[in-house]
């Protein structure tokens, strides 16, 4: 019997309390986030949308323009009503009109005293409000995560005899006898070695500080793990693929909540201090999503309506991406084009608004000391010139080649983890992969300081006073007009600064396929860009050896002469930061926008333009998904992706179900079926929404109802209606005719009823009915030829649909 199954497994109707029925929801089972099972039991996370018992308006009609009003067998609303089950997706269309609703009352009563007016202009200005506090607490919590990261990270080398809660650069600021050639060695900073032997020279002491960087990277590591593990397991990953699912209108209780907010914050900068291949960058997405879900709960417009809520999810994202690279405009048009399902304009002013106030408290904050709101802000003076085009677009070819190959080795990894032991020890999994890492990282210095740091010295464009290797070229004070440096000779310092980028290189290529995914928060937009950053400079560093040395070749000769500053190796780094990331995450127009609010400077747009584009194409030519959407495919989320074109000539017959030989479908009558029918049908399927017919024999369509309505109502009605036993009648028509004497009351249950169902002939295009998924966010679409009602088409379907097209595995969606 195929119908619209419901991931909520109710095994019998039970007669018990609302709350019983609340208890026995999908809240129990185990869900896969990314890789391993996920406990649902912690009930005190956030509470479910509209669980809270309080008056709200009944709905009918989840078409265009329902606005019916049909009494119910109550005076009041029923608590619980029109609300959702968790792993199930909301119904878009009823919580538009739902709100329209609400906002036409509240015009209404406006014009009836003043203080309705004050109300409605307070529930015009929430929206506002909600943006600016998301903002406070967004850019609040992540100039916490960056001080507090940064004072973990240089833990692991040493401590500031002077303060403790110092860390490396704060400690040796204030010294007065510190160098400028040795400004990072000040006797206020001890390494470990000097703290415990005393010395801080030889083999044993280096061995002392070998050993402390691991010990203190595993100890970061183990307690970011088992945080995760025991208080909030939602906390794991970037979250970023959960949130695009969430934003498209599917319900996982507790992603966004208190518990995970808590658990993500500190364990964040546990595992970003750990040295782990891993950015922040991602998780301070899902950060801020938090904060905005759990801010939604003070305004009654929010907390009652899952797609308002969504609109500030959307925000709320803009402003996590805000902070996470000081890029605000960036974050607004990432929250577009990377993880909002519906993006109305209004959503668009607002998310401005979110991104701005977070980045001025982050601004206000100064994490970093520099008054930047990034610790890698660059800004580079040199003009690039036409012909270095071509190594900017070969960045693009690597970085889309990196990004396809990362995506199927990760996702590879990932389906391993899941399908085997290893996705049972999520902690053993974490501590060697971190014991790796800090192993072959402290040997190498540009492995061993934070990717936040190579990063910014590899974006760094050498000036008279860097005293970094990069920067170590033969004749660095001979400058040749207004204080620039001209190309010249690589000295010895640049030669083994090559050596150990190119081993970095390989050490990030292949470490952070194992890290992403991992039982810890971990983004990926940082190792991204360190990898391309890598090859970025090492690129640069050759090409501006190649114009010193050949300057008189026909593509050096016409526009850089000896002497002159031609090259800026940090923005072949800046180029192959922008191209690995985008073809990781197929980003474009956020991508270039974040890249040049991180320079400071829109002369570089078109070298940035060209390395996004071009390794987006080459990643989709090896594979159309990006690192999100492939995670999205993996844990078998229900994701429509908006982007993709359904271009197969199949009909909406040959995907409705009841299929050929399947048992008729499961209908409802809508004034011949008792109490005890409708409760055996309900205890003897799992499906999460019924058909309501004429009668059988007609099947003319009257409407659709959904499993936990009539659950609630039937549970309501029996404690609150007298009479109402078994054998009552149920009726979903307005006026129910006139009963014999001595029959039990009837129950009338037409205000649960959505009167307008969409519904599709069953010769309709496949591609139309999947349009109009996509568009209108629909649950289920019945399926009728003639008026008479033939199947059901759920959101499921479709997807499974869509995979088997594309000789996927259809059995990957779980959920609905």
């Amino acid at each position: 019997m195929a119908m619209w199954q419901g991931t909520m497994d109710n095994r019998g109707f039970q007669q018990g309390s609302f709350n019983s029925f609340r208890s026995s929801s999908s809240d129990e089972d185990l869900m896969d986030i990314p890789g391993t099972a996920m406990d649902f039991s912690m009930r005190d996370d956030v509470p479910p949308l509209d669980g809270e018992i309080e008056e709200e308006k009944s709905y009918n009609g989840g078409g265009i323009g329902s606005s019916n009003r049909m009494m119910d067998f109550l005076e009041e609303p029923i608590p619980g009503v029109g609300t959702y089950d968790d792993f199930n997706t909301i119904d878009w269309v009823r919580e538009k009109s739902r709100d329209r609703d609400r906002h036409r009352e509240i015009t209404n009563k406006s014009k009836e005293s003043t203080w309705a007016l004050i109300h409605s202009v307070s529930d015009a200005f929430s929206g506002w409000l909600l943006m600016l506090l998301i903002g406070l607490l967004s850019g609040s919590l992540a100039g916490l995560i960056d001080i507090s990261a940064h004072w973990m990270t240089d833990l692991k080398e040493g401590i500031c005899t002077e303060g403790f809660w110092f860390n490396h650069e704060h400690c040796c600021w204030n010294s007065e006898h510190v160098t400028f050639e040795d400004r990072d060695k000040c006797p206020e900073w001890n390494s470990w070695s000097q703290l415990l032997i005393s010395t801080d020279e030889g083999a044993f002491a280096y061995i002392v500080n070998y050993f402390m960087y691991v010990l203190w990277a595993l100890l970061f590591a183990f307690l970011a793990v088992s945080l995760v593990k025991v208080f909030a397991p939602y906390a794991c990953g970037s979250g970023i693929p959960e949130i695009k699912t969430i934003l498209s209108g599917f319900i996982i209780r507790g992603y966004l909540g208190k518990w995970t907010l808590i658990i993500k914050t500190i364990t964040l900068v546990l595992a970003v201090s750990s040295g782990l291949s891993l950015g922040k960058e991602g998780p301070l997405v899902h950060v801020a999503c938090c904060c905005g879900n759990i801010l939604c709960h003070c305004f009654n417009k929010y907390r009652k309506n899952e797609a308002k809520r969504r609109e500030v999810l959307s925000a709320a994202a803009a402003a996590g991406v805000s902070v996470a690279f000081g890029a605000p405009i960036g974050g607004v048009l990432f929250s577009l084009e990377e993880v909002s399902y519906y993006f109305p304009l209004k959503t668009l002013w607002r998310s401005f608004f979110a991104a701005l106030v977070a980045a001025f408290t982050l601004r206000s904050i100064n994490p970093f000391g520099n008054s930047r709101l990034v610790l890698f802000y660059v800004e580079f003076h040199t003009p690039w010139h036409l012909f270095e085009l071509v190594p900017f677009i070969l960045l693009g070819i690597f970085g889309g080649l990196w990004g396809a190959l990362f995506i199927r080795t990760n996702i590879a990894w990932c389906r391993k983890r899941k399908t085997t032991q290893l996705g049972k020890y999520p902690v053993i999994e974490v501590l060697v992969v971190t014991a790796i890492t800090a192993i072959l990282a402290f040997p190498n210095e540009y492995t061993r300081m934070s990717t936040s740091e190579l990063i910014s010295e590899l974006f760094n464009d050498c000036g008279l006073l860097d005293s970094s290797k990069l920067c170590d070229y033969e004749n660095r004070f001979n400058t040749s007009k207004g204080g620039e440096l001209p190309d010249r000779p690589a000295g010895v310092g640049v030669y083994s600064a090559m050596w150990q980028l190119a081993l970095t290189l390989i050490l990030k290529i292949v470490i952070t396929i194992f890290t992403f995914g991992m039982k810890i928060p971990s983004g990926l937009f940082i190792p991204s860009m360190a990898v391309g950053a890598i090859a970025g400079r090492l690129l640069g560093v050759g090409m501006e050896q190649l114009a010193y040395y050949h300057h008189d070749w026909a593509i050096f000769n016409s526009w850089c002469s000896q002497g002159a500053d031609c090259i800026t190796p940090g923005l072949y780094a800046m180029v192959g930061a922008a191209a690995c990331l985008g073809g990781v995450t197929r980003m474009t127009v956020s991508l270039v926008v974040i890249m040049f609010e991180l320079t400071g400077g829109l002369e570089y747009i078109v070298p940035l333009m060209a390395a996004a584009m071009t390794s987006k194409w080459v990643a989709d030519a090896l594979g159309r998904e990006g690192i999100y959407d492939a995670h999205i495919r993996l844990n078998g989320y229900p994701f429509l992706e908006a982007k993709e074109e359904f271009a197969h000539k199949t009909l909406a017959m040959d995907v409705m179900k009841p299929r050929r030989n399947d048992p008729l479908l499961t209908v409802l009558t809508q004034d011949s079926m008792t109490v005890e029918d409708v409760e055996t049908i309900i205890s003897e399927t799992t499906y999460s929404g019924f058909p309501v017919v004429v009668s059988r024999e007609s099947q003319r369509l009257v409407g659709f109802v959904l499993r936990r309505d009539l659950i609630i109502s039937i549970e309501n009605a029996r404690k609150k209606q007298d009479g109402v036993v078994s054998t009552s009648i149920i009726y979903f028509t307005e006026h129910s005719p006139p009963m014999p004497p001595y029959t039990p009351p009837t129950l009338k249950l037409r205000n649960i009823l959505d009167l307008s169902p969409f519904t599709v002939t069953d010769l309709t295009p496949m591609e139309i009915v999947v349009d109009i998924f996509r568009k209108l966010g629909l649950r289920q679409c019945l399926v009728t030829h003639n008026g008479r009602l033939l199947g059901i088409i759920t959101k499921k379907d479709v997807l499974k649909h869509i995979a088997q097209m594309a000789n996927q595995d259809p059995d990957s969606i779980l959920f609905n």
